[in-house]
């Protein structure tokens, strides 16, 4: 199972990916958490990368595209992987379709958690006071969201037209959107299995 998790910031991409690839035995693919674990660890890369996330922007494409494309090519992928948080523009989904034909691979399906703006500031916002995370003030929140929603909302268009796209609703309790996310999967699965 290889597959893609979009959505806006706040959306709860990262918990329904670590729930998702558990039930599916694959690993959960989080650029995030690439991006924030060099930015602990004081790296070159967490270095050049927090310059863009504290601004609210996407890390360039080709720091990103590095990372990606070293870890789908680890052994624990070889069965499949969840991707949260990549492709987010055009070029990366370029990138990614050229990742995977080196492989002889092909993605399964792409969910979209939906949510709306205004709910996914104020969720934003909490999570950034419980987790002291000093870079998600309400302007850099509203920045992301616009950034999302030019650079990587078309993306669901894009997918939608290769038939990959699922829409799932993000809001409602953790267990309550991972069973509407294996709900699309699994009809996804049946419609795929020969009759």
């Amino acid at each position: 199972m290889r597959l893609l998790l979009m959505g806006p910031p706040g959306a709860g991409k990262g918990t329904q990916a670590t729930a998702v690839a558990q039930r599916f035995g694959i690993p959960a693919i989080s650029t995030g958490d690439i991006f924030r674990a060099n930015v602990a660890e004081g790296t070159p890369l967490g270095l050049a990368a927090r310059r863009y996330m504290d601004a609210g922007e996407y890390v360039p494409d080709e720091v990103t595209n590095a990372m990606v494309a070293d870890r789908v090519a680890r052994d624990d992928c070889g069965q499949g992987f969840l991707l949260d948080g990549y492709p987010r523009t055009r070029q990366q989904v370029a990138e990614l379709d050229g990742i995977l034909a080196l492989t002889g691979a092909r993605l399964d399906a792409v969910v979209l958690l939906a949510a709306d703006p205004e709910e996914l500031v104020q969720r934003l916002l909490l999570r950034a006071r419980a987790q002291g995370r000093a870079d998600d003030t309400e302007e850099v929140i509203r920045r992301r969201l616009e950034v999302y929603a030019a650079e990587t909302a078309p993306l669901a268009e894009e997918y939608a037209a290769r038939g990959l796209l699922d829409t799932v609703d993000g809001l409602g309790t953790v267990e309550e959107v991972a069973d509407r996310i294996l709900g699309v999967l699994a009809a996804r699965s049946t419609a795929a299995s020969p009759a």
